[in-house]
Parts: C-alpha cells; structure tokens; sequence
C-alpha cells in the first residue's frame, strides 16, 4: 500500500482561498484530498498542522548556493547540502543557477548536477539548470567575472545544449551580436531563454521577445533604465519590463537589492501572476555574517555579508543575496503590503507556471506533487515536506 499523510487542523492555501480549518491527504507523493473542517483518513499518518498555514512549497528558480556551498564549486555533495538547506526555509524545488564560466567549468557543472539530481533525497528537488551567462553586456556584468563575458558563440552554445538535456533555462542580454539566432536555438530546445545583465533598450527588447525571451531576470538589477541618446530618452529594460505583457518578470525581494517602493511598483504593475519571487542567494546564505567568497570557493570573489546583503570587499556596491525563501515572502507582506495569498502565489505558481511545471507543481492541488510547507503568521517554517516525504522538522531543526 502506498503511504498516506493527513496534514490536518491548518489554514489550507488553495488556488481559491483559504480554508480556515481545513487539511490535506496525500498519497504516494501525490496530493488526493482537500478538506474543510475535521477529516479523517484510515491509515494514513497525521500531522497536526496546529493553526498554522498549509501551503503549496517554495518553488526558487534562481539560487546559486547557500550553507557554504555553491554550485560553481562543480561539488556534487556540495548542491546536496544547498539543497537541503534551502528546503528548510519552505523551499521544496529549485533551479540551480552557475555564474559566467568558461565552456568546460560550464560543462562539468552539467556533469555534477547530473550525478546530485540522481541521489538528492533530503532537500529541494532540482528542476534543471539555469546558466546565467556568459553573454552579458560588460557594462552590467555587476559580480559576474569579466574575463568570462563574451558574446553569443553558436558552437559554443549548441556544445553545451548538447552535452545535458538538464538546461531549462539560460540569461543573456539581447543587444549582443548573435543573441536573437541564441534565442531562437534556445526555444528549439525547450530552454526558457531570459534577458539579464543587459543594456538594451526598448526596440532591442522587442525584438529579444520577438525571437523567444520571455523573463526578465532580477529585475532592476544588472539592467538599463532610461538612457539618453543625442538628447533623445530611450526607455530601457527596466521600463520594457514593466510594460509588457509579453514579459514575466522576478525579483529579488530581500527588502535590499529592491526597497519597499520597487517592490509596491512592480506588485502594482506587474501583478502577482507575472512576477516571481527568486532569492538569487550565494554561498552565504543561512550562514552568520562575515567573508565569504561568490562563485568557486578557490577562484571566486572575495565579499562582505553584512547588512543582510553580500557587498564588494570596497562595499561598493552589492555581490550577491543571502536570503532564503520565507524572508522574500515576509518581505511581500510586511514591506510590500502584499496580502498573503498573493506573495504565496509568487512564490510558488507563478514560478512554476514560468519553467512550464505548474500541470504538476505550484499549488494545493489534488493530483500534483505533495510539495508542502507549514508556516505560522510570521512566515516561520515548521514543516517541509517534499513529494509527500518530511525532510525538516521545526522542533528538531533537523531532517525527518
């Protein structure tokens, strides 16, 4: 017989509403049931959610690290412990992101993932890879190693496309040479082409989402804004981003990268099923603050966490996020005046919707994945329970 979990005397966040006192039967890693009011079912192990909400899990479709780890260091044991640390704070899936590289770092990253997806048991399920560069605009590179950025390289990138059918999804800035024949290969390849670290303006982005790029990544961050031209305004990124429709969007929402009004700005515009919220974190996040190093542990940069945020050694300007899922959902509500239902749906169906998986994940839904967090008010997490399996437990602060 296949297991059961009742996870019952909770607030249930469905697609519709939320259930006051309600709960949620899963079976086989599946969810089978949603109830309102007491339930009971034979056989089936019970999980007293005890008030606290009963959400869809965190679905974080930009991380690179996290516990120490990053996925540069190209350490299969390493995206386990990321992983597992991340589904402590409500996420159950994640997209793990690599930084700008050369052609075979990248390509043994693939290797490495490969062999992790393979026996990643306890922590957040790895949805594929997202490489983020190296075909970038040098003015926007922020963090990203410049010895790296480079245009668009055909055999390059069809080598690497080739190697792994684990890509589902690549950031590029359109304005490069060769980046709209990029964007066509990757939609023929069923990889979610994105615009990042980017000087483009508006009619480059158009023509960007012409040729299949439809996200923005990190909004605001590592992009143009409104430039001027032989005194002509030219609207940017930032702007093409807001306005069209064609355009999803995420964000880091750390309460730092963007502060309160950009986030309220982007809610307003942009609106809940269009924007998803990502952490973007590095190594450090879920560690105290201090050094820590971006990228590779050997041949990164070196930063400063302090102030909640990764910052140049010079403090400069910011290197990386720390934060962790509940944080960014915390932040929605608390800075950004989002009401919960909506900062949960950024955090878990839109971006499922996003990497095209929301038929299976992203909501309290009967038939999709049992991918669950409980949370009381203050956004703290107790529970996680991936594919119907506990992987962390509040009260032990340890894996089930």
């Amino acid at each position: 017989m296949m297991q059961k979990l009742l996870i019952h005397n909770g607030k249930v966040i469905t697609p519709f509403r939320i259930i006051p006192r309600g709960a949620v039967e899963v079976t086989g890693g599946k969810i089978t049931a949603i109830y309102e009011g007491e339930a009971k079912v034979n056989n089936a192990i019970a999980i007293d959610a005890k008030g606290r909400y009963i959400s869809p899990g965190f679905i974080d479709i930009h991380v690179h690290g996290g516990g120490g780890h990053d996925f540069m260091d190209g350490d299969a044991e390493g995206f386990l412990k990321i992983a597992e640390l991340h589904a402590r704070y409500g996420t159950t899936a994640m997209v793990p992101t690599t930084l700008t590289g050369s052609k075979d770092h990248l390509i043994s990253i693939l290797k490495v993932y490969e062999q992790a997806r393979k026996i990643n048991k306890n922590g957040a399920e790895f949805l594929g890879l997202h490489l983020e560069g190296p075909y970038f605009s040098m003015n926007q590179r922020g963090a990203q190693d410049p010895k790296y950025i480079r245009d668009p390289d055909p055999a390059e990138y069809r080598e690497i496309l080739q190697k792994s059918g684990q890509i589902v999804r690549w950031s590029a800035a359109p304005e490069l040479k060769g980046a709209m024949e990029f964007g066509r290969c990757l939609r023929e390849n069923n990889v979610l082409a994105s615009i990042a670290h980017t000087d483009a303006i508006y009619e480059e982005v158009v023509e960007a989402v012409e040729n299949g790029y439809s996200l923005s990544t990190h909004l605001y961050s590592g992009m143009s804004g409104v430039t001027r031209k032989n005194a002509f305004r030219y609207a940017g990124v930032i702007e093409s981003s807001l306005l069209m429709d064609e355009l999803d969007v995420e964000i880091i929402a750390d309460g730092i990268h963007l502060p309160a009004p950009l986030l309220k700005l982007i809610y307003k515009v942009k609106g809940p099923h269009k924007t998803a919220l990502i952490t973007d974190a590095m190594r450090a996040a879920g560690s105290p603050p201090g050094e820590s190093i971006l990228g590779h542990k050997q041949h990164g940069l070196k930063v400063i966490v302090e102030d909640g945020v990764a910052k140049l050694p010079d403090r400069s300007a910011f290197a990386g996020s720390v934060a962790t899922a509940d944080r960014l959902v915390r932040n929605m509500i608390e800075i950004a005046d989002v009401p919960l239902p909506d900062a949960i749906l950024m955090m878990t169906n839109t971006p499922a919707r996003i990497m095209g998986i929301d038929q299976k994940k992203g909501s309290l839904t009967i038939g999709k994945d049992a991918d669950i967090v409980i949370f009381d008010q203050n956004i703290e997490i107790q529970e996680t329970i991936i594919r119907g399996k506990r992987v962390y437990h509040r009260t032990s602060d340890n894996k089930i």
